[in-house]
């Protein structure tokens, strides 16, 4: 496995950025096709994985949360825990599935935010989540860093991005990823934006090698929504099982828990 370097080194092959990455539409228009590969009637079945999710992600929320590129709220619908939950997207044709989808939730916002622009809440919140947000982002430094301005002090970000340079596949490319990320290359984004991170592990071990065959070595350009599902019923329970009990050392994702000071 090659050697990690310091976030923003030019050395390091687990962080590189990837030449020739396509960059989605952030007029708002096409952003959610460009940065998923789905369109805006698509719904992946994977129940398991995202109760795994939230799961994982749920411990570190506050009675306040902003999710940034939400898309079409799959994380969001079965997150019932917050007080406050703004869910956002930068494409105006998501915003507008989430104010359908959410009419009926009193505690959830709706708005259109862009991660990569100056959009900033007027009343912040406790905590920010970003699940497969930051990997299209060429300076995350720089967004990590915008997006604190709508956390309160002390609040934390809750980042779930791609794990691993070695996964990186045609997908990948397609979508916009400049990158997939390390425990270690996402702590040192964070770090370098003046968080202080509490979590960086990776996710999903049993993942990366069905990603790695799929989308590495077999270059599908788009998830197979069959093989999800089958995926989602028989193999995340495993995996939640046993990263319930064992550290792993290589996953599909990489979870990040950092703090604003």
């Amino acid at each position: 496995m090659p050697t990690e370097q310091p976030h923003g080194g030019t050395q390091d092959p687990q962080h590189l950025q990837v030449p020739q990455v396509p960059q989605p539409d952030h007029a708002g228009s096409n952003a959610f096709q460009a940065a998923t590969g789905r369109d805006l009637e698509s719904d992946h079945g994977k129940p398991r994985y995202l109760a795994y999710q939230r799961e994982l992600i749920r411990p570190h929320c506050g009675a306040s949360v902003l999710e940034v590129g939400a898309g079409l709220g799959e994380f969001a619908s079965g997150y019932t825990w917050a007080q406050r939950y703004v869910v956002t997207d930068v494409d105006a044709g998501a915003v507008q599935k989430l104010k359908e989808r959410f009419h009926d939730r009193p505690e959830v916002e709706v708005q259109q935010y862009d991660i990569d622009g100056t959009t900033t809440l007027a009343d912040p919140v406790e905590t920010l989540v970003a699940i497969n947000v930051l990997e299209h982002i060429e300076d995350d430094v720089g967004a990590l860093r915008q997006l604190c301005r709508s956390l309160t002090p002390k609040g934390n970000i809750v980042l779930f991005v791609p794990g691993y340079q070695q996964l990186y596949g045609e997908f990948d490319r397609r979508v916009g990823h400049f990158r997939r990320y390390t425990p270690t290359t996402v702590a040192a984004a964070a770090r370098e934006a003046g968080l202080v991170v509490d979590v960086a592990r990776p996710v999903n071990l049993l993942g990366a090698f069905a990603w790695w065959a799929a989308v590495r070595k077999g270059g599908a350009k788009a998830p197979n929504p069959k093989l999800v599902s089958i995926y989602d019923r028989y193999v995340v329970p495993v995996t939640r099982a046993v990263e319930k009990r064992l550290p792993i050392p290589f996953g599909q994702s990489v979870l990040c828990v950092a703090r604003k000071p």
